[in-house]
């Protein structure tokens, strides 16, 4: 039985989804700038939850967002709009700018092998499904107009702050809330912002030009592709306090009722044990990680090896370990490749069987990988590899490019050099006994001479 990790609830709950096709809305990127590793992580756990359901032989049906627009830079919905700012600074249009970031950012799951979500929803062109949402909170008295907006009341619906579970007070203080008098309750969140007439986006709405709230566009575009009640809401635990709190509260006051079963959160990345964000100028992306020499799917190696629950320490020394690590389980691999070998069906039945139990427990993948690691410790068969291919649905660690070993490069000292050069002479010259006492020589030194018709290779005895 397929068990998740409910946020709303906290605890693990069996699933059950509400109809023959899983419905799943993931928060998606703010285009503004590009992802880094920490913002990846994230999508590796949601590419990780739609594997297993698949694996478990669900069909799905994901949404994922594109925030183009409304995503401002107080949590606190005060100040500019990130793509605006974007804009301003590299002196380029929000739509040219949430184009570019846009592409770099599909060109960055494809590399981590992160399958996209069936819909893929930008907020641009949700312009009227979001104004036709607040209008109808509006209708039912959940939101007021003020001078820069409309706001959701949050005094009108009573378990605001349930998943959460913070208390709202402290929650206010800790807050990036800049004052506005107009607001009911500081922790009042905007539904549609009114835009002075130098902002760049701005659509005309019921209550002149504007733009919309970030937290607004995640609850009409899920309800338009998914319906009123959803089975599963992916996302950072940094969306919990603020954007997925909000997220509910407008969701359940228009339906009437609880809109997601399951909430699922991926922790942090931390950089050296501290946190990672932009502005303290210790991210990285993945187009980084590879001029440095490290492979996107080394990344998403290190990524694994960490429940999606707990805190991920980047460090290069420990992507540098799974870069090592992915290798060697190609290498291993290969054998089973190659090998004419046959296993015992019920070893191999034992392997599947613990396989799935591991990731049907909250997609406990740390633990799938040590499953596989001891599968392949048995003597090498194709069933071995064919099982590993099978779990690969999961992983998604293209085990099907499986290798052999490398030769360890060895540093090879000039004076060896220099001999081998002399033989190789010796050879050209057909002198063969100068040639074989050339190769004794070498390898009375520790180093054997590999002959091939493009020259000689030098290997460490």
């Amino acid at each position: 039985m397929l068990r998740f990790y409910n946020t709303l609830s906290r605890r693990k709950e069996d699933f059950h989804p509400v109809g023959k096709v899983v419905t799943m809305y993931s928060c998606g990127p703010t285009v503004y700038n590009y992802a880094h590793i920490g913002n990846l992580r994230t999508y590796v756990f949601m590419d990780l939850v739609r594997r297993t359901l698949k694996y478990d032989g669900y069909k799905v049906k994901g949404v994922m967002n594109i925030t183009d627009v409304g995503h401002l830079l107080s949590d606190g919905d005060e100040g500019e709009d990130k793509m605006e700012v974007a804009a301003k600074k590299l002196k380029k249009s929000p739509y040219e700018i949430a184009a570019f970031y846009t592409d770099v950012f599909f060109k960055d799951i494809a590399a981590l092998n992160i399958g996209k979500p069936e819909i893929i929803a930008k907020a641009t062109d949700h312009i009227d499904d979001m104004i036709k949402y607040v209008q109808a909170l509006y209708e039912k008295g959940y939101a007021y107009e003020t001078s820069d907006g409309i706001y959701f009341d949050i005094s009108k619906f009573k378990d605001y702050g349930k998943l959460s579970r913070l208390n709202l007070d402290d929650q206010i203080a800790g807050a990036r809330v800049e004052v506005n008098d107009e607001k009911r309750h500081p922790a009042d969140f905007a539904l549609w912002k009114k835009a002075p007439k130098e902002h760049i986006m701005q659509w005309p709405s019921p209550w002149g030009m504007g733009y919309p709230g970030w937290h607004i566009e995640c609850s009409a575009m899920s309800r338009k592709y998914l319906g009123s009640i959803i089975d599963i809401h992916s996302g950072g635990v940094d969306h919990i306090p603020v954007h997925h709190e909000n997220e509910i509260a407008q969701s359940e006051a228009l339906e009437g009722h609880k809109t997601v079963n399951t909430w699922l959160h991926g922790e942090f990345m931390l950089v050296d044990g501290g946190k990672m964000s932009k502005s303290l100028g210790n991210t990285y992306t993945i187009a980084q990680l590879e001029e440095m020499g490290y492979t996107p799917l080394a990344f998403r190696y290190f990524c694994l090896n960490t429940h999606y629950r707990k805190k991920l320490n980047f460090t290069f020394e420990g992507l540098k370990a799974a870069e090592t690590a992915y290798n060697r389980l190609l290498n291993q691999l290969y054998e089973h490749k190659l090998s004419a070998g046959v296993t015992d069906k019920e070893v191999i039945d034992k392997y599947r069987a613990e396989f799935g139990a591991a990731v049907d427990d909250d997609v406990n993948i740390p633990l799938a990988l040590g499953i596989l690691w001891t599968m392949l410790k048995e003597p090498a068969s194709k069933d071995i590899y064919a099982l590993a291919l099978e779990f690969d649905k999961v992983l998604g660690l293209s085990l099907d490019k499986a290798k052999p070993a490398e030769k360890e490069k060895i540093e090879v000292p000039d004076e060896i050099r220099q001999i081998a050069e002399q033989r190789l002479s010796a050879r050209k010259d057909k002198n063969w006994a100068e040639s074989d006492r050339l190769r004794d020589k070498l390898a009375e030194m520790g180093y054997a001479i590999i002959d091939s018709k493009y020259g000689y290779t030098i290997e460490k005895k």
